[in-house]
């Protein structure tokens, strides 16, 4: 595979699917798009400014794109981000198609699936429906039926879309707290010995998975002949008990309508920038089965949920961020 292209080359899944690939022996280079052009300088990858809303996208001579830009904030304004993330990714899947790129890998969500079952697991034909009371699974919804859409369009590109849980890693720490805690909280106050308890909120579990695992299914994806979803996700599913046991702090049983309350609040107040929207989504959300990543591309997560956490942890403490500008410490 000659050249591959990846949106969003500096960001969260950016720089993980990129030190992928670079590591790749058959992948010959890489052109990181990004909106502002970083110091990182890994192997065999040149970086480009592109703003994938009004620039220009020639993708020509490109044996495959991979589209991972996606802009989270700001919540307040959902016009802006989907301006940003399904018009932009609208006219990346079209300009790859132009182009005659004969493969595509979107990364999706966990976000685009409808509220699922409370016990069992949901594999990649669970509908895609969303939860529509914010912007984030809007938006990935939508994008799934457009590409439902475009592959009828393009049969003879090969279109993968992976389905992550939560993507964590120590260099995005400072990146994510400043999208979902504000800009203007340290992450010093994120440490858990100031935490006095864990909420137990009843049904509320979430699936993540370390951002490697996610690279190393992207080059998994390019390299087999394969199509369609893929879900991706640590073991075990996380929980206020395991978080808890694990932080060594009492679980306190709270209600999921009290939890609501306080971040409607919080964000009314503009002491966060997460809307409550976002919340229901998370609390909604199915339990994935990875048994076709497993199965087609070969793939398992090397790194286990609670390491993930760790990880994140970490880099709230101090020990994160990345020489790119959305993952810059400050």
């Amino acid at each position: 595979m000659s050249q591959v292209v990846v949106t969003g080359a500096t960001g969260n899944l950016g720089v993980a699917v990129i030190r992928a690939l670079a590591q790749e022996p058959s992948v010959e280079s890489v052109r990181g798009l990004a909106r502002r052009r970083p110091e990182w300088r890994p192997p065999k990858t040149e970086f480009a400014e592109a703003d994938i809303r009004t620039d220009d996208l020639d993708f020509t001579g490109a044996d495959a794109v991979v589209h991972l830009a996606w802009q989270f904030q700001p919540a307040r304004s959902p016009e802006t981000t989907w301006e940003a993330n399904v018009l932009g990714s609208i006219r990346v899947f079209e300009a790859a198609a132009r182009a005659g790129v004969p493969n595509l890998v979107y990364s999706s969500s966990i976000g685009a699936y409808a509220p699922g079952p409370v016990d069992d697991r949901v594999d990649e034909s669970w509908p895609t429906h969303g939860w529509p009371g914010a912007a984030y699974p809007r938006e990935k919804s939508y994008l799934e039926r457009y590409l439902d859409a475009f592959e009828q369009d393009h049969p003879s590109m090969r279109v993968v879309r992976l389905r992550p849980g939560f993507v964590f890693q120590r260099p995005a720490a400072p990146e994510q707290r400043r999208l979902f805690a504000g800009p203007l909280v340290p992450g010093q106050l994120l440490r858990p010995r100031l935490l006095p308890f864990v909420p137990d909120v009843p049904g509320l579990r979430v699936q993540v998975i370390q951002a490697s695992d996610v690279g190393d299914a992207v080059r998994r994806a390019l390299l087999r002949p394969v199509r369609g979803a893929f879900n991706l996700a640590a073991e075990p599913p996380l929980d206020g008990r395991g978080l808890a046991s694990t932080l060594g702090r009492p679980l306190v049983p709270v209600p999921r309508a009290v939890v609501r309350s306080m971040v409607a609040a919080a964000f009314r107040l503009h002491a966060v920038p997460v809307d409550p929207g976002l919340f229901d989504t998370v609390a909604r959300l199915p339990l994935m089965d990875t048994g076709r990543a497993r199965d087609q591309l070969g793939w398992t997560p090397r790194v286990g949920a609670w390491d993930a956490v760790g990880e994140l942890l970490a880099g709230l403490h101090g020990d994160g961020g990345h020489p790119t500008p959305p993952l810059h410490d400050d």
